[in-house]
């Protein structure tokens, strides 16, 4: 009889406690960037490259572009697109939804940087080399020198 109560009160109870539920997120994304992307960012959900006028979804890897009065979502750009140098255009990281259904702001915003071809990607090793590294004692006693911060 005693087994059988204390069968009766463990069940009742594990029909009485409810679960935790929990839910994280976490975005990082340095792996799925393109080798074209700008270096500093560990999460980038869109580029718009004024250059163009084109954004880039970096989670799907598709282009987002106008075509006549509507936005088109595809993998490759279209030729008419074909003579820009994705490592050299500049890239501006966007992390709101949907930022194309703003682009007049977007645009304005952002229009000047079109033949801004000073912004360092990813896959540029000279520059990612000169950052990764530790800086030499020499170099590091010549940036201080001149007043610049190192690495250290």
């Amino acid at each position: 009889m005693k087994k059988f109560i204390y069968t009766t009160i463990a069940l009742s109870l594990f029909t009485f406690v409810k679960p935790a539920d929990a839910q994280v997120s976490v975005h990082v994304n340095i792996g799925s960037q393109p080798n074209w992307g700008p270096v500093g960012y560990n999460y980038v959900r869109y580029y718009y490259l004024p250059e163009i006028g084109v954004y880039y979804d970096v989670s799907s890897r598709r282009y987002i572009y106008p075509q006549g009065n509507r936005w088109v979502n595809v993998r490759t750009l279209p030729k008419r697109y074909r003579h820009v140098n994705m490592s050299r255009t500049y890239k501006v990281v966007l992390n709101h939804a949907e930022p194309w259904r703003n682009h007049r702001d977007v645009h304005k915003r952002y229009h000047r940087y079109a033949n801004n071809h000073s912004q360092h990607y990813l896959g540029d090793r000279r520059h990612n080399d000169r950052y990764d590294k530790k800086p030499s004692k020499k170099r590091h006693k010549r940036d201080h020198q001149r007043g610049r911060r190192t690495h250290r």
